[in-house]
């Protein structure tokens, strides 16, 4: 094998390893900063078809249910809780219904018309 051959089978090897590890690699935790006005170790909601750059309208941070009352059509959702707490959305009252969870660090664009209350959770 030539050293041109030996060389290029190197860096084959160092980009495909370097792609595997950046695939790999978890995300940074932003959790531990304010994200658009929505406190650490809060869950946020912001107005109906509002730009993140307007702040939260509604934030949560006790781990108990809350009940939504006027959230309709698209809304940014933002679980900037820590310590791998969720934010679930639910379809019924009182964390009833079909509840979808959202994880740490996640950002949603979601319609809440359907969702009538937001649960808080270790």
């Amino acid at each position: 094998m030539s050293i041109r051959t030996k060389l290029a089978a190197l860096a084959a090897t160092g980009v495909l390893a370097l792609g595997t590890g950046v695939l790999a690699a978890s995300p940074a935790s932003a959790s531990d900063q304010t994200f658009y006005g929505c406190r650490s170790g809060d869950a946020c909601i912001w107005g109906a078809g509002a730009a993140l750059d307007t702040g939260p309208t509604n934030s949560y941070r006790e781990a108990r249910t809350y009940n939504l009352s006027n959230q309709n059509n698209y809304h940014y959702v933002k679980n900037n809780q820590t310590g791998g707490w969720k934010f679930k959305l639910c379809t019924g009252w009182n964390g009833t219904g079909t509840c979808y969870t959202m994880y740490q660090d996640e950002l949603w664009w979601v319609n809440l018309t359907p969702i009538n209350s937001v649960v808080v959770t270790p």
